[in-house]
């Protein structure tokens, strides 16, 4: 069983260091797409991800583009305040992919325009002044519930 993380242009080396202290746990890919708001070797990034770090199972691209053209097959879910659909309400399956914003802009519009049939989203508080949760959190939440409706398969 196998999911990937796709972080779209992420700006807090913390919250990619924990969620690839995850990808490691999880077996699972992840994918960061510049331009980062960091540098991979960020201490701060190190730091959430610990000695795991080393461990992730990344790869790196240049752009959306480079990423959605080498990944054309695979089915993708957009997870965004914007989203249509609860993630609970589809069925994850092995090589699926959940990609995530930035922290303070979330993902393209115009992206999220083309594909709002694979909008996701976590439900959350109606409150105004609350807009959303920390991209680790979502990450964790989203495909834990991936692994959950597989089985977990593969971990123990």
């Amino acid at each position: 069983m196998s999911f990937h993380i796709v972080l779209v242009t992420p700006e807090i080396a913390g919250n990619t260091g924990n969620i690839g202290r995850t990808c490691v746990a999880t077996d699972t890919k992840l994918h960061l797409i510049r331009p980062l708001g960091f540098v991979i070797n960020d201490k701060t990034l190190k730091r959430a991800g610990m000695d795991y770090w080393k461990h992730v199972d990344l790869e790196i691209h240049d752009s959306l583009e480079e990423f959605l053209e080498k990944y054309k097959g695979n089915r993708m879910f957009l997870a965004t305040t914007k989203g249509g659909k609860n993630y609970c309400q589809y069925a994850y399956e092995d090589g699926d992919m959940i990609l995530f914003g930035a922290e303070s802009r979330g993902l393209p519009e115009k992206f999220i325009e083309a594909n709002k049939a694979m909008a996701i989203r976590i439900p959350m508080s109606g409150a105004a002044e609350f807009r959303s949760l920390n991209l680790a959190n979502c990450a964790n939440i989203i495909l834990f519930e991936a692994l959950r409706q597989n089985g977990f398969q593969g971990l123990k």
